[in-house]
């Protein structure tokens, strides 16, 4: 728990809503609720695990960046853009595709498995 708060902490209040719409909410109201209801419970659940799995993967990819001398994803791109890493493209392309599988494991997880294999590819 980050001071100053008290309990429940976000994650905490975060399940709680996603529980309480997909045990209560969802297969009781009309059909345009319902479905509202499924979009809320899908971002509440983005949100969880992006408190849960955020603070790690930030630093992972703060790390890749120093890595590569750049500053932010933005000098990278611009990087990339002007072939200064052309010597490099297997490196990048490993860091670019750590950081997606990362975003992915936030926003659908379902997209990767255990070992960062996307199921794209």
């Amino acid at each position: 728990m980050a001071e100053p708060h008290d309990a429940p902490d976000a994650r905490e209040l975060v399940i709680a809503v996603r529980e309480w719409l997909e045990r209560d909410v969802i297969d009781t109201q009309s059909s345009a609720t319902r479905f509202n209801a499924r979009v809320a419970t899908n971002v509440l659940s983005i949100v969880e695990r992006e408190i849960e799995l955020g603070p790690d993967q930030a630093r992972r990819h703060r790390k890749r960046l120093v890595q590569l001398g750049c500053a932010d994803d933005r000098e990278l791109a611009t990087r990339i853009r002007d072939g200064h890493f052309d010597d490099r493209l297997a490196e990048i392309r490993a860091m670019v595709y750590e950081s997606v599988c990362d975003k992915l494991a936030v926003a659908n997880p379902s997209y990767v498995d255990d070992d960062h294999t996307s199921t794209l590819s």
